[in-house]
């Protein structure tokens, strides 16, 4: 299964002003960093314009997972859970939006998902700027990021080598109106939304998805929709019990880390 190529397309309905004020929650500075081996990296999506990322390497040969956060975060911020990835002798490479840490612009549903691929087009280079070279790359999303990554994986088909969705949404209208955003009558998901479930009906690497059982912001019936749609022959759904929408990592790390293992591994 080779990449599925395709131009990149607006989406007027998810860029107008009221949805962007409930989407995107852009902040310039980061936290002070926590951990010393982070690495920022710069990756140009269009001219004169760059994201930041942060960068934790395991080891050059190391499998990679390269990760969209979620709305109201910063790549910087993880540099306080990094090393749970590194210690699984995992790189994890954490990219940030438009107008969020050090990137430039401003955040749009349009340039979302148009950065994604950018991103995934100049992966190569930035990997061999710091002399990395895995054998494997898997695509994660957290929240808002599950459109970034499921847009890669619909595109690079079978050159990742999985894909992974924490806390994601199936619904893209359902949860702007969730959030505070204005109704949109006639909005067809399909034709102005991301297409969640369209596009991992056609991703068929392994996946992954994590969701928490108490999530409020994006409740658990989305992970079940991801799931009952994904083509993927090797799929799991790990929903963890006292989850919510911000702390798996807190309330179910082994759990959590040990479906992270299986995936990346195997």
């Amino acid at each position: 299964m080779g990449d599925r190529s395709r131009p990149n397309r607006d989406y007027p309905l998810l860029d107008q002003p009221a949805v962007l004020a409930v989407a995107f929650h852009p902040r310039r500075q980061a936290f002070a960093d926590v951990r010393p081996d982070g690495r920022d990296v710069r990756v140009e999506v269009e001219q004169g314009v760059r994201l930041g990322g942060r960068l934790y390497a395991a080891a050059a040969d190391a499998p990679l997972i390269l990760l969209f956060h979620g709305n109201g975060e910063l790549a910087a911020e993880y540099d306080g859970a990094s090393h749970f990835y590194t210690e699984l002798g995992v790189t994890l490479l954490v990219m940030d939006y438009r107008g969020y840490g050090a990137s430039g612009g401003v955040p749009t549903a349009t340039n979302l998902i148009a950065d994604a691929a950018a991103v995934w087009r100049q992966l190569p280079g930035v990997l061999a700027e710091h002399g990395l070279h895995p054998p494997r790359t898997v695509v994660m999303g957290r929240s808002l990021g599950s459109a970034s990554a499921l847009e890669i994986a619909d595109r690079a088909g079978g050159k990742i080598a999985g894909l992974i969705v924490e806390s994601g949404f199936a619904d893209t209208f359902g949860v702007v109106r969730r959030l505070g955003g204005p109704e949109l009558p006639g909005a067809d998901e399909a034709r102005d939304g991301f297409d969640q479930l369209g596009k991992i009906s056609r991703i068929t690497v392994p996946t992954l998805i994590l969701h928490g059982q108490a999530d409020w912001i994006i409740p658990v019936q989305n992970a079940e929709a991801l799931h009952a749609h994904s083509a993927a022959a090797d799929k799991r759904l790990v929903i963890l019990p006292e989850g919510d929408h911000n702390n798996l990592l807190f309330v179910a790390r082994a759990e959590y880390f040990e479906a992270v293992r299986r995936l990346v591994f195997g």
